[in-house]
């Protein structure tokens, strides 16, 4: 899995660090032991970070869908 966020130009390093570690799934909390700041601090660079518009891309390899393997097997002309 590959995470890309687009407008991340416009966010602070602070605020980068913050917006990757909630996209992986980790709580405020966490995040704040990972970065040494207080859970308020994370919700306000998280929220400054949202207002700022940026956009997160998740780029799966089609494998790790399951959607590649045995495609020959699929008959398209019959609905499903």
């Amino acid at each position: 899995m590959h995470i890309e966020i687009r407008g991340a130009e416009r966010l602070s390093f602070r605020e980068r660090q913050v917006v990757v570690l909630k996209e992986m799934g980790k709580s405020s909390a966490e995040i704040a032991r990972t970065l040494k700041i207080t859970t308020s601090t994370v919700a306000t660079l998280y929220n400054r970070a949202r207002s700022k518009g940026y956009e997160v891309i998740i780029v799966l390899p089609g494998d790790t869908l399951g959607i590649f393997e045995g495609e020959d097997d699929i008959d398209e002309s019959e609905p499903q």
